[in-house]
């Protein structure tokens, strides 16, 4: 028997002055007990939710729709709803709140409207992962909360968007597609976090996948691990900084491409290329007189 569970995050700041494009309320997620009901009842502001597990029934317009893992439903400001757990299963979802100048316009170009308010999410990793980065958003605090947490409710939006275009194509994404599409991001990421500390469990986390379905998707497409494909990718960087960036030091570079231990980076770099780093810009100094 799962446990009750209910958690909630609020935007500390209250004025509509910040972001009132797109105002972001607050998010959070619940296990919900069996046949846990809320409405019938009206919002005066848009609740989304994606249920992660378990099963319930959404109501509104007259119609109830039978919903389970994966499928999102969106509530619109001041329409008469209701939703309720499942007996035997009941969900647990997220959910995120929020209203703006923007949100209505935004929210039709995520394929939503008062006809289409139940979507399946193709990727509910990636989905479910946007909810939990506003809550922690909320969470955490700090400055710029408020905007922080509008970009994470474009990227939500986006994702929904991306589905609803990609579903009115002349034919659906292949599986092959969609593997090439996460190849790139997973390149992309690594490709743009390099100089920083980065851990295969927060690209992971990033992405919405699982550390070890990620890091096997990946050797299976590239041939190499990610740890692998991002050693060589600094290495690669600090070969170029190495001949063209002569005031550098060997310890600033390593610095510069992610690596803090110098003598870490001068083994690997000369595991890779068969000498230290001084000697290859020294030999490429020698090249160039």
């Amino acid at each position: 028997m799962r446990q009750d569970m209910y958690t909630v995050a609020s935007n500390p700041v209250i004025t509509h002055e910040e972001n009132r494009h797109l105002k972001v309320w607050f998010a959070g997620e619940s296990q919900t007990k069996p046949l846990h009901r809320l409405g019938p009842k009206v919002y005066d502001f848009y609740l989304m939710h994606i249920v992660l597990e378990g099963k319930g029934t959404f109501s509104c317009g007259g119609k109830t729709y039978n919903l389970s893992a994966g499928h999102t439903f969106l509530i619109e400001p001041e329409q008469l709803i209701s939703y309720e757990s499942d007996h035997q299963e009941p969900w647990r979802y997220r959910w995120v709140a929020f209203n703006g100048e923007l949100a209505a316009e935004l929210v039709a170009a995520a394929g939503f409207s008062s006809e289409q308010q139940i979507v399946f999410a193709a990727d509910k990793r990636r989905a479910s992962a946007l909810f939990r980065q506003i809550y922690e958003t909320f969470r955490r605090g700090g400055a710029a909360v408020d905007m922080k947490a509008a970009g994470y409710m474009h990227l939500l939006l986006a994702e929904y968007k991306a589905l609803r275009d990609e579903l009115s194509g002349s034919s659906p994404r292949s599986s092959h597609a969609e593997g090439d599409h996460l190849l790139q991001q997973v390149v992309h990421y690594l490709s743009t976090q390099y100089a920083h500390p980065v851990s295969i469990e927060d690209m992971a986390e990033s992405l919405g996948y699982n550390r070890a379905y990620l890091s096997r998707f990946f050797k299976q497409r590239s041939g190499v691990s990610p740890v692998t494909f991002l050693l060589n990718l600094r290495i690669d960087k600090a070969r170029h900084m190495l001949r063209e960036r002569p005031e550098l030091t060997i310890e600033q570079i390593s610095a510069s491409v992610g690596l803090q231990d110098a003598l870490y980076f001068s083994k690997q770099f000369r595991r890779l290329h068969g000498q230290s780093p001084s000697a290859y810009r020294e030999a490429m100094r020698s090249l160039g007189n």
